[in-house]
């Protein structure tokens, strides 16, 4: 394995430096309410949360391939690792949970290995654009919505969009509004400061202005919640212990969080670099799962993914590479050793708010705005995708997603796009009568393109297409197939058939312009004669020069249309905008002209 240490940092520039830092420690202090919140939603003392943004973080950036993924505790694996804590009757923060925990992470990291293994990475190529950003953006919307509670003085939501919805209601039958205030006048400062002063730190003004409300204003006397004061120094190393009368169903969770892991985490990596246009090793980005989350076993700590909304504030403050991640690492063992008493003076609302605004940034507005304007089949895909995490879970909403790309696929290759097609004066090549006013069809002839694998599902559009549109005037049937790069033995066969039938019609039919190994195919499939009786030719001119049809060529509703020669400049332009803008070129054209005058 190249470059196993410290990809990311590989060909460091210098100019770098200054934001790395400062996204490392805004990461750093980020990381202090996320973890502990994800902690104790686990079921784990909140220190331990901080634990798992020591050496598992680190190791990640160090073996990451990806320079902006943010790794260490995080939503989703916590909230199911806590959901079987509940089923099992395990009290939150005990010392059965202490010792489980630690072994689901470490099955959870095996899994990651296997699939690192197995280079399940692969998967992730079968996941569409519409997938991912719905897939983030239901992450997005899922995590605001469990944090949105803190901000009324309450605990973290749970579970799904009617569970956290619940949870929300209730934050407002007994809510406090000082902390309401403080977070929302959090978010709204943060994100006004993004568009006039995006290069200033603003959440780390925010939050020593939140630690100067509780020293100064004593909020906390008015019922504002503080973060948890912890217990100082570093983790210790230890072998998780296994528990035999629970293994069924701690196996059975571990495979879920490895799933959760690898695609929430995978996907994320994907969308940021597609984003930000620098590739990723998948592969490799599975063995950093793995060995993040192997550490995070023998810490005692929780299942560690990718943090999207961590990974959005480093994007925002500029970080450029895995050294931001080394210094919240090293940030992290700071504050565990010497600052554990700063941390119980921060207003949970505060921070909470900072969180909030970091996942705003998150949900694909842009996205939703073009796929709506310009695609129905890749908006439900990605409304799909959306609600599918919102409602069901993450696992769910890829699932679905997934499934509907695929549909998307195979609806597309059973209606691929085809056309009829004919001659314009004074050019060469066929044209696309729909699209282009001024071309018409060669008498006698129907020139029909179809693009796409001509296969069993959609033999018959091809069939039909053709049948439909032969008159008594139809001599020859001239078949463009330049984007047919496969064909089936079903559609071989009817081609066959189509040929015979038009055959004792006296029509002539031919199959042009298609790739060699179509016709390998064809013989492969006992067709080869058709090859043989000049049925494929390479060029549909020379189909057209078979039947004695020589340019300029009569077409059907004139006599070898001429065209003023003073006029070809103009129409020629035309030609370019019908090329471009199809059905409006001539509307489109003439406001380009009246705007140039």
């Amino acid at each position: 394995m190249k470059n196993l240490i410290f990809p990311t940092i590989k060909n460091y520039k210098t100019e770098y430096f200054k934001n790395d830092i400062l996204a490392g420690l805004i990461i750093a202090a980020m990381t202090i309410p996320i973890s502990m919140g994800y902690a104790q939603v686990c079921g784990l003392p909140p220190v331990y949360g901080l634990y798992g943004a020591v050496l598992p973080t680190f190791l990640f950036a160090m073996l990451s391939t990806s320079p902006q993924m943010v790794f260490g505790v995080d939503a989703a694996p916590c909230a199911i690792v806590g959901g079987l804590l509940a089923s099992l009757g395990i009290a939150s923060a005990s010392e059965q949970a202490i010792s489980i925990i630690p072994l689901i992470t470490l099955l959870a990291s095996v899994w990651l290995l296997i699939m690192y293994l197995l280079k399940a990475g692969r998967l992730v190529n079968f996941v569409s654009v519409p997938v991912m950003a719905g897939f983030i953006s239901g992450i997005a919307v899922t995590i605001i919505m469990m944090q949105f509670p803190k901000l009324l003085g309450s605990p973290a939501g749970q579970g799904e969009l009617i569970e956290l919805s619940v949870c929300i209601y209730k934050a407002f039958k007994a809510p406090n509004w000082l902390s309401f205030a403080l977070g929302i006048g959090t978010v709204v400062i943060i994100t006004v400061s993004k568009k006039l002063i995006p290069k200033f730190p603003m959440p780390i003004f925010v939050m020593i202005a939140g630690g100067i409300s509780t020293s100064v204003f004593k909020v906390q006397e008015h019922g504002v919640k503080l973060l948890d004061s912890i217990q100082s120094g570093l983790p210790h190393i230890s072998i998780p212990y296994v528990d035999y009368t629970q293994l069924t169903e701690v196996i059975g969770t571990s495979i879920t969080v490895a799933i959760v892991i690898f695609a929430e985490t995978l996907l994320t990596e994907n969308n940021f670099a597609l984003k930000n246009d620098y590739k990723i090793s998948d592969s490799r980005e599975i063995f950093a799962f793995f060995s993040a989350n192997l550490a995070s076993a023998f810490t005692g700590g929780v299942p560690i993914n990718g943090s999207v909304s961590r990974t959005v504030m480093s994007e925002q403050f500029g970080g450029k590479s895995q050294l931001v991640s080394v210094l919240s690492s090293v940030s992290m063992i700071f504050v565990l050793l010497f600052c554990t008493d700063l941390i119980s003076m921060l207003p949970v609302s505060v921070l909470t708010g900072i969180v909030i605004s970091a996942l705003l940034g998150v949900i694909e507005f842009d996205m939703i705005k073009r796929l709506i304007k310009i695609s129905k089949i890749d908006s439900l895909i990605f409304f799909s995708a959306f609600f599918g995490v919102l409602i069901l879970g993450t696992i769910y909403g890829v699932m679905i997603g997934t499934l509907l790309s695929f549909v998307a696929v195979i609806v597309r290759a059973l209606n691929p796009q085809r056309t009829f097609l004919g001659v314009i004066s004074d050019r060469d090549g066929f044209f696309d009568l729909k699209r282009n006013l001024k071309a018409l069809p060669i008498k006698g002839v129907l020139m029909y393109r179809f693009s796409g694998s001509l296969f069993f599902a959609n033999i018959n559009i091809f069939q039909d297409d053709i049948e439909n549109h032969i008159t008594d005037e139809t001599e020859v049937v001239i078949v463009q197939a330049r984007g047919i790069t496969h064909i089936d033995v079903t559609a071989a066969d009817r081609l066959e058939l189509i040929y015979q039938k038009l055959k004792s019609r006296g029509i002539r039919f031919y199959f042009t312009e298609h790739l060699g190994t179509v016709n390998d195919l064809l013989r492969q499939y006992g067709h080869g004669h058709l090859i043989d009786d000049k049925v494929c030719i390479r060029q549909g001119i020379k189909a057209l020069e078979e039947c004695g049809i020589f340019p300029p060529y009569e077409t059907a509703d004139c006599q070898k249309d001429e065209v003023n020669i003073a006029e070809t400049d103009e129409v020629n332009e035309l030609h370019e905008y019908e090329w471009a803008y199809g059905a409006d070129a001539e509307k489109i054209q003439q406001a380009i002209e009246i705007a140039s005058k």
